[in-house]
């Protein structure tokens, strides 16, 4: 997968961009349905595309945690912030960690940079030989096509005393892609300003097709529509156990 300069070069201002996100009440509410499905005993959980370890933060007053990220960047920043906790690089379609979990975590639409159902079908059968028998897997998708809002602008700023950042996108669509050309202007005290243009293509993934996907890997699946962000919902699937 392409790796996108958000979480390369502009990876230390990634936590400035979404202040806005609460993980704190997320990972409550994450952890009230891993309790109601997880049938395992254990107290393993993998997050995978854990970008700089916010939702860990939280999950490692519960868990014993790894996470999980292609980008080096955001695993950086991570390993800075968050002790006792392992980080490695890996790509979700053919991450191999030699370790069975009792929680895989994948959130805030990570999935949908895989791009294609076959990535989809490997990630799904991927995470199905990381789960121990009676483990949950909770995803976070991006939208589906019909959910997807093409044509439509976008805006998100950060107002600091010594930093400003602006991030502008109109969105697009091809064919089951979404198409977002992200236009960041970032001002930093006593420096000129930067601007930058970062494309990031995601998988428009049907939510029967999911469901079907993870119902071949072996997992009881099902979708839950009020989810952590408006219109994107929540598949929990259970590694039956045996």
């Amino acid at each position: 997968m392409k790796q996108q300069v958000l979480y390369l070069d502009l990876a230390k201002y990634y936590d400035l961009i979404y202040y806005w996100k609460d993980y704190k009440k997320e990972v409550v509410k994450l952890n009230k349905i891993i309790v109601r499905y997880k049938k395992s005993k254990g107290k393993d959980l993998l997050e995978v595309a854990c970008g700089t370890g916010h939702h860990i933060k939280y999950f490692k007053k519960t868990f014993s945690c790894t996470g999980t990220d292609i980008n080096q960047g955001m695993l950086n920043i991570a390993k800075k912030k968050i002790k006792n906790v392992t980080f490695k690089k890996a790509d979700m379609v053919n991450i191999k960690l030699n370790k069975k979990f009792d929680v895989i975590t994948c959130l805030f639409s990570s999935l949908g940079y895989i791009k294609t159902y076959q990535n989809l079908k490997k990630t799904l059968l991927n995470f199905s030989k990381h789960l121990k028998p009676g483990g949950v897997v909770i995803i976070e998708p991006w939208y589906t096509k019909s959910a997807y809002l093409a044509g439509s602008p976008h805006m998100s700023t950060y107002d600091g005393k010594d930093l400003k950042i602006s991030r502008l996108v109109v969105s697009k669509v091809k064919g089951n892609i979404s198409i977002m050309d992200m236009h960041y202007l970032i001002a930093e005290k006593n420096k000129e300003v930067k601007h930058f243009i970062d494309r990031h293509e995601m998988g428009l993934f049907e939510i029967d097709k999911t469901l079907q996907f993870m119902k071949l890997a072996g997992l009881k699946s099902k979708f839950i529509k009020n989810g952590l962000m408006k219109g994107r919902g929540l598949f929990v699937g259970i590694k039956e156990l045996k």
